[in-house]
Formats: structure tokens, C-alpha cells, sequence
């Protein structure tokens, strides 16, 4: 795989640069989880089965959807192209990402000059004498948004972790007649759910929390969705 090049984004440096529409699949295929947002959560459970994985060292949970059902791979990608019907913010965002000032609360656009995404022939321009193009605000937005989106995720996660409402799962899936165990993932616990108190639960309620909750349980079905696609893929 080729390696990134990312440079801060320049006006004049990529005074030509154009950015095709589309995501990395070559980064995506060797990819069996990604990071999700909450505010993405209802979109993302049409598609694929979410977790919340939890960092050893920090201790820390954060939120995913699966692409496979072990390190490495990415049903959805199939002949090199992504399968399925949308991609979570955290790849479309590709080629572009943002960096953080050291020392001020700011952040700067940076871009992948090696992504296959970007070139000089084909795609939607960034600058147009000097000036970003509205295609550029609209990406830098949604970068920014990102972010924002990224802290109340955390919030939220932090949240279902202190309520004691995420639980450790093995998730059992039945491919071509054999059983497989999905380890090391944390599901909201219905069962505690369903126990909260009137209080707790309009808490959940106030703070926005429960249309992702019910995202979240209704993506788990979708694992049945990767048993299918892993049992094709061996069959072909």
C-alpha cells in the first residue's frame, strides 16, 4: 500500500489540486472496524452491526461499526470496490483531516497528496484564483462538525460506561454451518436498560441519548449480514 503523504493544505502549493469523490478502499480493505459518532448512528445501522471496543491502556470505550468479523478484514469490499451503501463519516472524510495547533485551541486542514483520491486531471477543484472553492468550505465544515461530533460521542460513551449500561458480548455468528465467537466487544445491556429507573431513563431522554441507544441495538441484527457475506466470500 502506498504510503501518505499528508502536507497542510495551501492555497497556492495546491492551487490545482482537484479531489475526486469516493473513499480509500485501499486503506478500507484491510479494515474490520472504524470508528463511528453517535449523530451517525441511525444511518450507520442500516448498513452495518456497531460495538464499543475498549482501549486497555486509557481504559476508555469508543464506539465502531464492523466491516468484518476479524482483524484484517473488510466484507464490503469486493474487488476493490466498497460494496456497501454509505461509508461512516471517518472515511469519508479521506483524503483530508484535520491537525490541532500545539499550542492554540485551532486546527489546520491537511491533506493526503498520495491518495489516489487527488490529481490535477479529474475531481472538484479546491482554489479558484487563490480562493477556496465552495466544494473546500463544504469539506472543512464537515471536518470541523466531525470534531464536534467526536466530543459528544465521547461524552455519551462516557456516559453508558459510569451508568454501567455497556456489558461485554461474545457475539456468536453461524457461518456455512460452523459457529464463530466474536470477542472482546461491549453492547448496551438491555436487560439494565430496561431496569433504570423512571428518573435514570428520562435522564437518558434529556440528554439525547436514547435515539442512539435504540440505533445501536437495532444495528446488532446486521451481524447476521457479515455471517452471510464471510460465508459467500468462502464459498467463492
Amino acid at each position: 500500500m502506498a504510503e501518505q503523504q499528508v502536507q497542510p493544505l495551501h492555497n497556492e502549493k495546491h492551487a490545482n489540486i482537484k479531489v475526486k469523490n469516493g473513499i480509500n478502499v485501499e486503506f478500507l480493505k484491510s479494515q474490520h472496524l472504524i470508528p463511528v459518532v453517535a449523530h451517525e448512528f441511525a444511518r450507520v445501522a442500516t448498513e452495518f452491526p456497531m460495538a464499543f471496543v475498549k482501549n486497555t491502556e486509557s481504559g476508555q470505550f469508543q464506539a465502531v461499526a464492523l466491516f468484518g468479523l476479524e482483524p484484517g478484514e473488510n466484507l464490503f469490499v469486493q474487488d476493490g470496490e466498497w460494496t456497501a451503501g454509505i461509508a461512516p463519516l471517518a472515511a469519508s472524510r479521506y483524503p483530508f483531516g484535520l491537525v490541532k495547533h500545539p499550542e492554540q485551541d485551532q486546527y489546520g486542514i491537511v491533506i493526503d497528496e498520495a491518495s489516489p483520491l487527488v490529481g490535477e486531471e479529474e475531481g472538484n477543484a479546491l482554489f479558484a484564483d487563490g480562493k477556496e472553492t465552495e466544494y473546500l468550505e463544504r469539506r472543512k465544515e464537515a471536518l470541523v462538525n466531525y470534531i464536534e461530533f467526536s466530543r459528544v460521542t465521547e461524552a455519551f460513551t462516557q456516559y453508558l460506561a459510569e451508568k454501567e449500561l455497556l456489558v461485554q458480548q461474545t457475539l456468536t455468528v453461524e457461518i456455512a454451518g460452523e459457529k464463530k465467537d466474536i470477542n472482546g466487544i461491549y453492547l448496551v445491556d438491555e436487560r439494565k436498560l430496561n431496569e433504570l429507573s423512571d428518573e435514570a431513563y428520562l435522564e437518558l431522554r434529556k440528554r439525547g441519548y436514547l435515539a442512539p441507544i435504540f440505533s445501536f441495538l437495532t444495528s446488532t441484527h446486521q451481524v447476521g449480514r457479515l455471517a452471510r457475506l464471510k460465508a459467500k466470500r468462502q464459498a467463492s
